[in-house]
């Protein structure tokens, strides 16, 4: 069974926590193992696309063709970026977010150009 969430949400503060609760809504529906991974990693991305990103809401689109694997974007209207490496010490407060991404996620990556980011992961 298929799955499809899309939502706009106003870029302000409480841009991560809608992002969340969006992704709730696919309880019942992914492997409940999925939805906490999804949930922090779209909220990093979020943040990002709020702190960097142009003006306009920030697009969150979840997909899943089976309940054991899910597909998660994040649109703005920015500039586009190309992720570095962190180069921070890891003492220092944020900059965890891609990091994040990296760790948890199996695959994911950036249109070029855009700031259109993605990421997959499956069950355990």
């Amino acid at each position: 069974m298929s799955t499809t969430l899309r939502v706009d949400i106003d870029r302000d503060r409480r841009a991560p926590a809608a992002a969340r609760e969006a992704l709730t809504s696919l309880e019942g529906k992914v492997a409940p193992d999925l939805i906490p991974d999804a949930k922090l990693l779209a909220s990093e991305l979020v943040t990002n696309s709020v702190k960097y990103g142009g003006s306009g809401p920030v697009t969150l689109a979840a997909t899943s063709d089976g309940p054991t694997h899910l597909r998660v974007e994040v649109i703005d209207q920015g500039v586009g970026f190309v992720p570095v490496a962190r180069d921070k010490p890891k003492t220092d407060v944020g900059g965890w977010g891609l990091h994040l991404v990296e760790s948890l996620s199996e695959r994911w990556g950036v249109h070029d150009g855009s700031t259109h980011v993605w990421f997959e992961i499956s069950a355990r």
